[in-house]
């Protein structure tokens, strides 16, 4: 327990703390220690626009309900940014640098000191252009900061009673969109119900990256099997939703898969 320990006596020394709060594994359990440490000065914030789906905002104020999490819902306005909306490589950069400035007006009006995010360990080996909108803006990744990966937060979680221990990873509706394809409203919600029908099928791991007319789907290794036996139904349903052509990318889930077409340039740039 000693990086847990660490992550405990770092939130003790913050008078009070906005978290930004998804409902995934490392937000919720950032959001559920904050809360034992800091009590009521802890305050978890969703953020919610197209780019994010209905059922993963359920399921943030299911947790925050829950744990008796302060949990406040704010919508933002990504769509207002046409540097977003013509989805660059530093798409990521200009979501979190309006979402980190958001929650640096509600610290301050709350009386709250930090501002902090879920971005643990691992993050730093992918390309994440949002931490350059952590650091411009001075929120702190206090999971990093007690050198916490991915699985020792799972493990974490998991010890701690949090039922999100072993959610499969998320990451906005945008991700979805290949660099330089303009990101619409009607598009994000064409992959929210293809991502949801799969879901219903019992798949847990699932992208559908929206080359359109192509829909490309991917699944957790261990599931292929399970996805090819409903392959008719799959295809049917997502030619319903908009896709002329449906397929099932051999790789599986891969997280970040849509960085593997950028140039090691395009990777430091942002």
């Amino acid at each position: 327990m000693e990086k847990l320990d660490y992550l405990r006596g770092l939130l003790q020394k913050l008078n009070g703390a906005v978290i930004a709060y998804s409902g995934g594994v490392d937000s919720t359990f950032l959001a559920v220690v904050a809360r034992e440490v800091l009590g009521e000065r802890a305050l978890a914030v969703t953020a919610v626009s197209p780019t994010y789906s209905r059922r993963e905002l359920d399921e943030a104020k299911e947790m925050a309900a829950r744990f008796g999490l302060r949990h406040l819902v704010v919508e933002t306005d990504e769509f207002g940014d046409p540097r977003f909306l013509a989805n660059p490589p530093d798409r990521c950069y200009y979501c979190k640098r309006a979402l980190f400035q958001r929650l640096r007006r509600i610290a301050d009006e709350e009386g709250l000191e930090a501002v902090l995010d879920g971005a643990n360990l691992d993050d730093l080996a992918d390309h994440r252009p949002g931490h350059r909108a952590a650091r411009e803006l001075g929120v702190r990744s206090p999971l990093q900061e007690a050198g916490l990966s991915k699985e020792e937060i799972r493990r974490y979680s998991r010890e701690l009673g949090l039922p999100t221990w072993d959610k499969p990873a998320y990451a906005c509706l945008a991700s979805r969109l290949p660099y330089g394809t303009r990101i619409t409203a009607e598009a994000l919600a064409r992959i929210e119900g293809a991502e949801a029908y799969l879901r219903s099928l019992g798949l847990r791991e699932v992208r559908v990256r929206d080359h359109h007319p192509v829909a490309r789907i991917e699944i957790g290794r261990g599931e292929m099997e399970a996805a090819w036996r409903h392959r008719a139904e799959i295809a049917a349903h997502l030619h319903a939703l908009g896709y002329p052509y449906v397929t099932l990318d051999l790789d599986g889930f891969r997280s970040g898969s849509m960085n593997a077409v950028l140039t090691a340039k395009e990777v430091t740039s942002s």
